[in-house]
C-alpha cells in the first residue's frame, strides 16, 4: 500500500457506501447460487435481508466509513458471535469464494481490491473455530 493509499480509507478507495451495498448484494447472491457454498449458506436464515444489513453496516465501519455497526451492536466480537457455527478451512474457503467473486464484480480499483482481499482473508482465517486452529495455540482450547 502506498503512502497515499494509507491516508485514504479503504471505504473511500473502494467507492463508499454504494460499493459496499453492491458488494454485499453480490456476495449473498453467490451464496444463494453456488452449490459449493451450500454448507455456509445453510448457516444463515432463509431470509438474508437482516444479515445483509448487518454485513453492510459492519463492512462500512470496518473499512473506515461511518460508524454504523458499533453504535447498535457494540464491539464486533466476530469469533464469539460465530462460535455457534462450525467454521473450518472449507467454510472459510467457501466464504472467501463468495467474497472474492463479489469484489471482482463490484470493486473497479484492482489495488484496492487486492488490499481488501488480503485483509478479508486474514479475517476469514481468524474466524476458524475448529480444533487445531493455529490462532488458538496456547490458549487452552482443544
Amino acid at each position: 500500500m502506498s503512502e497515499v493509499d494509507a491516508e485514504i480509507s479503504m471505504f473511500e478507495r473502494i467507492g463508499g457506501a454504494v460499493v459496499i451495498d453492491r458488494l454485499v448484494e453480490a456476495f449473498y447472491r453467490r451464496m444463494d447460487t453456488l452449490p459449493e457454498v451450500a454448507t455456509v449458506r445453510a448457516m444463515h436464515a432463509p431470509d438474508l435481508g437482516p444479515v445483509k444489513n448487518v454485513l453492510k453496516r459492519y463492512l462500512t465501519e470496518w473499512t473506515g466509513g461511518p460508524k454504523l455497526y458499533s453504535p447498535e451492536k457494540g464491539h464486533p466480537r466476530l469469533r464469539q458471535r460465530h462460535m455457534g457455527f462450525s467454521i473450518g478451512n472449507a467454510e472459510r474457503d467457501a466464504w472467501l469464494l463468495c467474497m472474492r467473486g463479489a469484489m471482482e464484480e463490484t470493486i473497479a480499483d484492482s489495488r484496492a481490491r487486492q488490499d481488501l482481499d488480503a485483509a478479508l482473508t486474514k479475517l476469514a482465517d481468524w474466524m476458524r473455530n475448529q480444533a487445531g486452529n493455529p490462532h488458538d495455540a496456547g490458549t487452552g482450547r482443544p
